[in-house]
């Protein structure tokens, strides 16, 4: 099973947009932010929709087209890009019910549906104490 990465493509092209702002350029091209996450402006465009729903991050077309944060990157937590590019739980369970007749199978699912809920209470509340310029700052550092 690959991990999703939508998450942190995301935050890759808030904190190169955060970046850009501060260094006195107020808009990217997809192309531009495509050239840092090093992927196909054709996936990022489809993260970048994502943020502009959830109202991370504005688009402007015609003369001087590209993509902007739609707030200054303190305000931006990574839980609310979380939720805008991949509201779903970490971990999910069978997609078949299990072995009913199965000691394992009968409690598998109520054992691991509160584990698995107090994981993502937890990664909720880490998300939500990080944001986009907490990203940026350690990027820097690195």
């Amino acid at each position: 099973m690959a991990a999703n990465s939508r998450l942190t493509i995301a935050a890759h092209a808030l904190a190169w947009l955060a970046l850009a702002r501060r260094r006195g350029q107020e808009v990217l091209t997809s192309e531009q932010v495509a050239a840092s996450v090093n992927t196909n402006p054709v996936i990022l465009r489809r993260s970048l929709g994502d943020l502009r729903r959830a109202g991370l991050v504005t688009v402007r077309h015609g003369a001087g087209a590209g993509w902007s944060l739609a707030r200054e990157p303190e305000a931006i937590s990574l839980l609310e890009v979380y939720d805008a590019v991949d509201a779903q739980p970490p971990f999910g369970l069978h997609h078949t019910e299990p072995n009913q007749e199965c000691p394992v199978g009968k409690g598998i699912r109520p054992a691991l549906s509160g584990v698995y809920g107090r994981v993502e209470q937890a990664m909720r509340q880490e998300l939500a104490q990080t944001s986009i310029a907490d990203v940026l700052r350690e990027t820097l550092v690195h």
